[in-house]
C-alpha cells in the first residue's frame, strides 16, 4: 500500500507505506512442520479426520473432488464456527449473507462429493472448541449455542437443495438440444440457492450441459442491479482553507482538532469549526458529510443511533445535521444542504436535547434488561446485536426457547425494581485489562481500545464496557416495559421494549384500548369471560349460517345444472356469493349435478375483484380438458389477475370487475373447440 486513490484518478503518497508478505499463520504453521500442503498441518488435521470419521470415507490429500471435499469443510468449518462465536450471525445480507455463502458451499461439497446427505458441519464443532480452547475460548464456551445455529442453517439449504433437484429435474426433462436454458440455470441459482457448478454436474451426469452465456447474463444483469441499489459516489474532501487541521491522532477518541475528538460526554453543545466537507450521492440522492474539530455529536457504534442536531454560522445561517456516522474514526456529519459561506468554518454545533436524552434512557435500559435476562435465564444469556434510539430499545440476545409470561414478567419486575431503587450509573474510564478483571461485560467481537468506558449500574448487578451516553441514575428512566419478544434466528431471541416517556405513552395507549374493549361490553366485572361467551356465541353462529349458506348453495346448483345448455353441458353464469370459497362451492356442487360430463364457469364481484371459478367433470377432464391450464391460460389475462387450482377444478381473482361475461364467453369457446 502506497497511495490513496482520488476521484479524478490522480494518487496521493500515502503517510506510511506497507508490504503484504502473505506469510499467514496456516503458511508458517506448515514451514515449521515441513508439511507439503497446510492441510496437513495439526491446524486442519483434526478436523479432517472427525470428517473421516462422521463420513466413513479417506482423505487422500489427492486432487479429487472427494478430497478437496474434505479441505473445504476443513477450512470452512473454521471460518464459521469462530464467526458466529464472535457475534456475527448468518443472514441474507451484510457479513452474514458473507457466512451464510461459506456455510452453504461447504453443504454443497459434502452432499455432492462426500455423499452425505445429512447436516454434518455441526458434529464438527466440538472438535474445533476443544483444539482451540486455548487460543479462542469464546468458542468453546458458546460451543452449543455454535452448533445448534450451523445446524438449523444446513438444515435449511438442504431442504432447499431438495427442491431445487426436483426443479433441476423438471428442467432436465424439457431440456431442448440436450441443453438446459440459461436463465432456468439462474433461476435455480436465484430462488433455490444452487450452485451452477452443482447444476453442471448433476446435469452432465444425464449427458446434458446449460447454456452457460445466457447463464451468465443473467449473472451479470444481477449485479448491475446489486450495484445500482447500493452505489455510494463520493467526492474528494474539500478542507476549509481557515481551519487549523492537526495530523491525526492514533485510536479512538481523537484530540481536540483532529476530527475524531467527541466532546458529548460533558456537553451537548460547544463552538468548533468545520475542517472539510464532501458531496455523496447514494440512490440518485445527494447530501453532504462534514467532519468538525472537535463535536458534541454522537456519532452511530454500539447499537446506538447517531445524534442530530444543527450547525450555526457566524452569519446565523444554520445547517440541519439528521444523523452522525463514523468513518474510520471520523466523526462524519451528515446534512441534506450546505451553507452558502463557510469561508471560516467557525460554527456553533448544537445536539438535539430532547432526542439524545430519550436515546441515554434507552441505552441504560438496555443494560438493565441485560443483566435482568442473565439472572433469569441464566448466565448463557449474551448479547447478539442491539438497536438504542429515542422510541424504543430492541436487544438481541442468545437463548434456545421463547420466554414464557413469567419470565418476561420476572425481568419487567427486576428492571423496573432497579429503576425505583435510583441507582447512580457510574461512568469511568480504566485500563482494558483492569476492567476485565474487576468483572466488566465486554461483547465478543467488539473492538475495544487499551483504555476503557465502564458503566456500572450497581456493583453487584451491571458491570459493562461501554462508549454510548446514559442517565445519570436508573430513576430517570421512570418505567420499563417490554413491547414484544419473539426468534430472529437459531437460537438467538429479541426483546423490543420501552422506557421513559415512551414507555409510559404505550402504556397509556394500551389502557385506552382496554377501557374502550369494557366499554363496548358494557363494562362487565370479568372482561375475559365476557370476551370468551362472546366468541362461543360467534362460532355458534356461524355454524349456523354456514349450514344455511349450505343449503342455498345447494338449491342454486341443482338450479344452474338445470340451466346447462344440450350442447355440452356448459354452465356460465354471474352470481352472487358472499365469498370465494363460497363460490368454488358452488362450481363443485354443480358440476357434481351434471354427473360428471359438465364445464361450469361461474363469476362473481367479491370485495371489489372478480372472482371466477371452473369446475371440470372426469370425463371431460379425460378427453383432455383442464381447469387449471383454463384459469392460467384463458382467465388470468381477460381479468387482469391470476389463480390456479388442478385439472377438475381451479379459481381465479383479478381486477377487471366487468370482465365476467367475457370470461364466460371465451371459456364456452375454449371447450366447444
Amino acid at each position: 500500500m502506497q497511495f490513496n486513490r482520488m476521484k479524478d484518478s490522480s494518487l496521493q503518497p500515502l503517510p506510511q507505506r506497507h508490504v503484504d508478505t502473505g506469510m499467514g499463520l496456516e503458511r508458517l504453521v506448515r514451514v515449521l512442520q515441513q508439511k507439503q500442503s497446510n492441510y496437513d498441518t495439526d491446524l486442519f488435521s483434526g478436523t479432517i479426520a472427525e470428517t473421516e470419521k462422521i463420513t466413513g470415507k479417506k482423505y487422500d490429500g489427492s486432487d479429487s473432488r472427494e478430497a478437496i471435499a474434505f479441505r473445504v469443510l476443513a477450512d470452512h468449518i473454521r471460518a464459521i464456527s469462530f464467526t458466529i462465536a464472535d457475534g456475527q450471525l448468518p443472514s441474507n445480507t451484510g457479513a452474514g449473507y458473507v457466512i451464510r455463502r461459506i456455510l452453504r458451499r461447504a453443504v454443497r461439497y459434502y452432499f455432492s462429493y462426500l455423499n452425505y446427505k445429512q447436516p454434518l458441519l455441526h458434529q464438527l464443532v466440538p472438535q474445533l472448541a476443544t483444539q482451540f480452547e486455548d487460543v479462542f475460548p469464546e468458542l468453546q464456551k458458546q460451543q452449543d449455542f455454535v452448533a445448534r445455529v450451523i445446524r438449523e442453517e444446513e438444515e435449511a439449504f438442504l431442504r432447499t437443495l431438495e427442491k431445487g433437484l426436483k426443479r433441476l429435474e423438471e428442467l432436465a426433462k424439457n431440456a431442448q438440444d440436450k441443453v438446459v436454458g440459461g436463465r432456468d440455470a439462474f433461476e435455480l441459482y436465484d430462488t433455490y440457492g444452487f450452485p451452477i457448478d452443482l447444476t453442471r454436474l448433476i446435469l452432465s451426469e444425464q449427458g446434458l450441459s446449460v447454456d452457460e452465456p445466457a447463464f451468465e447474463a443473467a449473472l451479470k444483469e444481477q449485479k448491475d442491479r446489486s450495484r445500482a441499489a447500493t452505489a455510494l459516489e463520493t467526492d474528494d474532501w474539500q478542507i476549509i482553507p481557515t481551519a487549523s487541521t492537526p495530523p491525526p491522532s492514533e485510536g479512538a477518541g481523537g484530540r481536540p482538532g483532529d476530527g475524531r475528538h467527541f466532546v458529548g460526554y460533558e456537553t451537548l453543545a460547544g463552538d468548533t469549526q468545520i475542517l472539510r466537507f464532501r458531496k455523496v450521492k447514494a440512490k440518485g440522492k445527494e447530501h453532504y458529510q462534514l467532519v468538525l474539530a472537535e463535536t458534541p455529536f454522537y456519532a452511530e457504534s454500539g447499537g446506538q443511533v447517531g445524534d442530530t442536531g444543527t450547525l450555526t454560522l457566524e452569519n446565523g445561517e444554520t445547517i440541519a445535521i439528521f444523523d452522525t456516522k463514523k468513518e474510520n474514526d471520523l466523526i462524519v456529519h451528515l446534512a441534506a444542504a450546505l451553507p452558502e459561506n463557510m469561508a471560516s468554518g467557525k460554527v456553533r454545533a448544537e445536539v438535539k436535547v430532547d432526542r439524545r436524552r430519550a436515546i441515554a434512557v434507552h441505552h441504560s435500559a438496555t443494560h438493565l434488561l441485560h443483566a435482568a435476562l442473565r439472572q433469569v435465564l441464566g448466565t448463557h444469556v449474551a448479547q447478539k446485536g442491539s438497536l438504542v434510539n429515542d422510541e424504543y430499545l430492541r436487544f438481541d440476545f442468545s437463548h434456545f426457547a421463547k420466554l414464557a409470561e413469567e419470565e418476561i414478567a420476572s425481568v419487567e419486575r427486576i428492571v423496573n425494581e432497579k429503576i425505583r431503587e435510583n441507582i447512580p450509573v457510574s461512568i469511568c474510564t480504566m485500563p482494558k485489562e483492569e476492567a476485565l478483571k474487576l468483572g466488566a461485560m465486554a461483547l465478543f467481537g467488539e473492538k475495544y481500545a487499551d483504555e476503557v468506558r465502564v458503566v456500572t449500574t450497581g456493583p453487584d448487578y451491571s458491570v459493562e464496557l461501554c462508549g454510548g451516553t446514559h442517565v445519570g441514575a436508573t430513576g430517570e428512566l421512570g418505567f420499563f416495559k417490554i413491547k414484544s419478544e419473539g426468534a430472529v434466528a437459531a437460537g438467538v431471541r429479541r426483546i423490543e421494549a420501552l422506557s421513559g416517556a415512551a414507555a409510559e405513552q404505550y402504556v397509556q395507549s394500551q389502557l385506552a384500548d382496554y377501557s374502550a374493549a369494557r366499554a363496548l361490553l358494557k363494562n362487565p366485572k370479568q372482561l375475559d369471560k365476557s370476551i370468551e361467551a362472546l366468541q362461543e356465541e360467534a362460532t355458534s353462529l356461524r355454524k349456523s349460517l354456514e349450514a344455511v349458506e349450505n343449503k342455498a348453495l345447494a338449491a342454486q346448483a341443482k338450479e344452474l345444472a338445470a340451466s346447462a345448455q344440450d350442447s355440452g353441458n356448459f354452465v356460465g353464469k354471474m352470481v352472487e356469493v358472499s365469498s370465494a370459497d363460497s363460490l368454488r362451492k358452488l362450481a363443485a356442487d354443480t358440476e357434481k349435478a351434471l354427473s360428471g360430463k359438465g364445464v361450469v364457469t361461474l363469476c362473481a364481484v367479491i370485495n371489489g375483484k372478480l372472482s371466477v371459478a371452473i369446475a371440470i367433470g372426469q370425463e371431460r377432464v379425460a378427453e383432455g380438458t383442464d381447469a387449471g391450464a383454463l384459469i392460467k391460460n384463458t382467465v388470468a389475462p381477460l381479468i387482469k389477475g391470476g389463480g390456479g387450482g388442478n385439472k377438475t377444478l381451479a379459481t381465479a381473482g383479478g381486477a377487471n370487475t366487468d370482465a365476467g361475461e367475457a370470461v364466460i364467453a371465451a371459456v364456452r369457446s375454449a371447450v366447444a373447440g
